[in-house]
C-alpha cells in the first residue's frame, strides 16, 4: 500500500489575502494541484483537500489549504493528520519565510519556528516541530516599513514572473522531498544557481 503524506500550504482564508505574501505556501499546493488537474473541497478537518497521487501508483498526496487563519493553523492541520492516520514525519509544511530572500526556496526538518506563528500552531498542535517544512522566501521590507503590513501584501507586479518560478521551484522540492528524502531535495534546491 502506497503511504501518505500530507501537504499543507500555510496561509489566510478569503480572496483578500489569496495572492499576499503570507499566503505562498497556499499557491504552492495550488500549483502541485494544477499539475494534476485536480480540484479542491471542502473537508470536515476544517480545510480545503485534493487528494492525489505523486505519480500513478507511488506515495498518495493529500494537498490541503487551512481554512483557519494563519496563526491558528494547527487545529486543521492535527485534524488532517489524525483523519489520514499521518506521522508528522510524512506532514510537509510549506510557508513564507522572511529570512530568506525572495526568490529562494529551503528545505528542513524541525528546529524552531523562527517567528512563524503558522509554523508555531501546527507545531504545538502536532506535539512535535519535527516534520518537514519548505520555507519560501519573500525576504524583509526595506527600511522601516512593517513586518506585518509586509507579509499581507500582494507580491509587486514586477515580481511576478520570479514568483511564478519560485512557486514551481517549490512545489518541484516538495515533490523531490517525497520521492527521494530531505537531504537529496536539499542537495537540488540549495545549491548556487548557475
Amino acid at each position: 500500500m502506497a503511504d501518505t503524506w500530507l501537504i499543507v500550504g500555510l496561509g489566510n482564508p478569503g480572496p483578500r489575502y489569496e495572492r499576499t505574501r503570507h499566503n505562498v505556501g497556499q499557491l504552492v499546493v495550488d500549483e502541485l494541484a494544477s499539475r494534476r488537474g485536480e480540484t479542491f473541497r471542502a473537508h470536515k478537518g476544517n480545510a480545503r483537500v485534493a487528494e492525489t497521487w505523486l505519480r500513478p501508483g507511488a506515495h498518495k498526496l493529500v494537498l490541503a489549504k487551512p481554512n483557519s487563519f494563519m496563526n491558528v493553523s494547527g487545529g486543521p492541520v492535527a485534524a488532517l493528520a489524525r483523519f489520514y492516520a499521518t506521522s508528522p514525519d510524512h506532514i510537509v509544511v510549506v510557508h513564507d519565510e522572511l529570512d530568506i530572500p525572495f526568490d529562494t526556496v529551503r528545505l528542513k526538518t524541525g528546529g524552531g519556528h523562527g517567528g512563524h506563528n503558522g509554523v508555531r500552531d501546527v507545531a504545538k498542535a502536532l506535539g512535535t516541530p519535527n516534520f518537514p517544512r519548505v520555507r519560501v522566501g519573500i525576504g524583509r521590507p526595506a527600511g522601516s516599513k512593517d513586518v506585518a503590513d509586509w507579509v499581507l501584501e500582494p507580491f509587486a507586479p514586477s515580481d511576478r514572473d520570479a514568483l511564478a518560478l519560485m512557486v514551481g521551484d517549490a512545489a518541484d522540492a516538495v515533490e523531490r522531498l517525497v520521492e527521494h528524502g530531505l537531504v537529496a531535495a536539499q542537495q537540488v534546491h540549495h545549491a548556487p544557481r548557475p
